[in-house]
């Protein structure tokens, strides 16, 4: 799939795998021969992300300069002349929300981190941001008050990195989708009934809207309890 897509850029997220583990045919994929990994430090199989280039970036960074995240491997950010490109595994509240204080630290964090990019060139953020934002965003909102991913303080956390000048790239071209979802649990059919939650983005700084053409959500790729999406900017 990925090779039919050729993207110029593509965005890996909970990888849980250490940059010597990448498997040979993900090294080898034709188009994407620049590609920066980052693993959770002494936690194998934990977390992880990737970002694999067409390009050459003009830098790469690993993480957003916060110690108690970091070691994570969770952001790997790639500059390009028109923008940055960040890849992003936001931490999970955990069953119980046992870890929604840390979650809630690290969107702070985060989204100093933006800000901080932000300044210098506009942003593309891509990844599983685990929040449904809106009750759009999932299948059973009244259900989920109190679950990970859905909880009043999570979806906060989003709506202030939308004021802050950045925007939903998918609900902005569909405001009114439904059934619009990224994630499925495997438990029940859930996908075979769409019963699912939209936790992964397209985030970009307000001003890179004239060169937003589409965000789709693609369904029907599997191989994941998430399926990709796909960002079309003309920069």
């Amino acid at each position: 799939w990925v090779q039919e897509e050729a993207p110029d850029v593509l965005c890996l997220q909970e990888t849980k795998c250490a940059v010597s583990a990448v498997p040979a045919e993900v090294r080898a994929l034709p188009g994407l021969p620049h590609q920066f990994w980052s693993s959770a430090k002494d936690r194998p199989g934990y977390s992880g992300v990737g970002l694999l280039a067409k390009s050459e970036p003009l830098n790469v960074t690993y993480g957003i300069g916060d110690p108690e995240h970091d070691v994570d491997g969770r952001v790997v950010t790639a500059e390009f002349p028109s923008l940055f490109v960040v890849s992003a595994y936001v931490p999970n509240a955990g069953r119980g929300l046992v870890r929604l204080e840390p979650r809630q630290r690290f969107d702070a964090a985060f989204l100093s981190f933006l800000r901080r990019l932000d300044a210098q060139k506009p942003v593309l953020l891509c990844g599983d941001l685990n929040v449904a934002h809106a009750e759009i965003d999932l299948c059973h909102p009244r259900a989920n008050r109190a679950s990970p991913g859905f909880t009043p303080q999570e979806r906060e956390g989003f709506s202030r990195l939308l004021a802050a000048g950045f925007v939903d790239s998918f609900r902005h071209l569909y405001p009114e989708a439904r059934g619009a979802f990224t994630f499925w649990t495997y438990l029940g059919g859930a996908r075979a009934r769409n019963v699912g939650w939209r936790l992964d983005y397209a985030v970009l700084s307000r001003r890179l809207l004239g060169a937003l053409c589409d965000c789709k959500i693609r369904s029907a790729v599997q191989g994941s309890d998430h399926c990709p999406i796909t960002a079309l900017l003309a920069v």
